[in-house]
């Protein structure tokens, strides 16, 4: 009997994290056959959504709240979903709003088997989410080398299995050169702007990013500015470049094949003399890009007061933590505003080799040169089910 695994993701982390899971477990295990949700990666490994991924990408206390109730329902469809299909495994990816949810749900009517992928950063805030976390997960997958031990704790199985951005391909030379062609960028340098891949980050951050670029081209004259756009938000982003640099340029992946909008995206960060971002993974793409960086991020006010309240590190970045530095320059909640962050990105383009030594040291940390993190999560996965 071949293995069936229910699997779900609620943003483009996820499905980049599911999509290398199952291409892991369809290695190990010929035959497995996948249901759940997922974006475009776990698509083309063989899933057929249940609905659109992007109905979940949702962030933060205040964002939720106008969506509560499409997202109740959703979590019931779901773990009716999986309590019918009596799957092996469900694996849950991220998303703790709402895949902790379903977990519970599944756990109170069921004996299925759940693995949740991505530990709760339990060492940032709200350190009792791994007790809580215990009564409906079996098994965590961790992304970062000092979370298992949180999570064995509270009385689950963790496993350390890398994180996906160290096997992600590094563009090569030609593609820089293409991708500056492509979008008539000749020699000049250029500043990376990301703000974020969720239709609330976009709305939030476009606005402050812009200004704060706009100021500092007028610094550096001869800086362009290039924004790769995520594909469900690329649309979002346009609408808000009005007020950008005249001549920055748009990378807007629904124009593009796959593969060209990858590669382009990839040469967009290994080309860029300096990033600014939203806080998230994207920063572990840059550093294995060695793109120097500055992180921005507001919420909304009441998701702001609770996190600054609960919070129990001084930093946001991976970079910053995994490296045990503090060279990434961060511009948080109220700091997000655009002289500061304008600054900012001036100190870290005079003196960017501050950070090229820590993001190196992460990568290495972070699993680099070792087994692809999608097939050793899956080998984690298939270790612990029982026999």
């Amino acid at each position: 009997m071949s293995l069936r695994v229910f699997i779900l993701a609620g943003e483009p982390s996820g499905d980049r994290l599911g999509g290398a899971l199952m291409a892991g477990l369809k290695h190990l295990a010929p035959g497995v056959t996948f249901d759940g949700i997922g974006g475009p990666l776990m698509q083309e490994q063989g899933l057929v959504s249940r609905f659109a991924m992007d109905e979940l990408s949702v962030m933060g206390i205040a964002e939720v709240l106008p969506k509560y109730r499409h997202l109740k329902r959703r979590i019931r469809e779901t773990a009716e979903a999986v309590i019918a299909s009596q799957p092996d495994v469900m694996i849950t990816i991220d998303s703790p709003d709402f895949s902790l949810r379903v977990a519970k749900l599944v756990k109170e009517a069921s004996d299925v088997r759940t693995v949740h992928y991505v530990a709760p950063s339990v060492w940032a805030w709200r350190p009792k989410r791994a007790t809580k976390m215990a009564q409906c997960i079996d098994h965590v997958l961790a992304l970062l080398p000092f979370e298992p031990p949180y999570m064995q704790a509270a009385g689950m199985d963790c496993d350390f299995v890398g994180h996906p951005v160290v096997n992600e391909p590094l563009a090569t030379s030609d593609e820089i050169t293409a991708f500056r062609t492509a979008f008539d960028l000749g020699d000049a340098p250029y500043l990376v702007a990301l703000p974020g891949s969720r239709r609330s980050e976009v709305g939030r951050l476009a606005p402050v990013f812009g200004e704060a670029v706009q100021n500092f081209v007028l610094q550096h004259p001869d800086m362009r500015v290039v924004v790769p756009a995520a594909a469900p938000v690329a649309q979002l982003v346009r609408e808000n470049l009005q007020n950008w640099p005249r001549n920055t340029v748009l990378v807007d992946p629904n124009l593009l094949d796959a593969e060209t909008a990858k590669a382009h995206k990839r040469a967009a960060f290994a080309g860029a003399d300096l990033a600014l971002a939203a806080s998230g993974t994207v920063s572990l793409e840059l550093a294995q890009a060695q793109t120097p960086m500055v992180i921005a991020y507001t919420f909304k006010w009441l998701t702001w007061q609770l996190m600054k309240r609960m919070a129990l590190i001084d930093t946001v970045t991976l970079v910053n933590l995994v490296s045990d530095t503090r060279v990434v320059p961060e511009c948080l909640g109220p700091a997000c505003a655009p002289d500061q962050i304008t600054a900012q990105l001036s100190a870290v383009l005079s003196n960017p080799n501050g950070q090229l030594d820590a993001m190196a040291l992460t990568m290495e940390r972070l699993g680099q040169g070792g087994e692809a993190p999608g097939l050793r999560a899956a080998q984690a996965v298939l270790h612990r089910l029982p026999a």
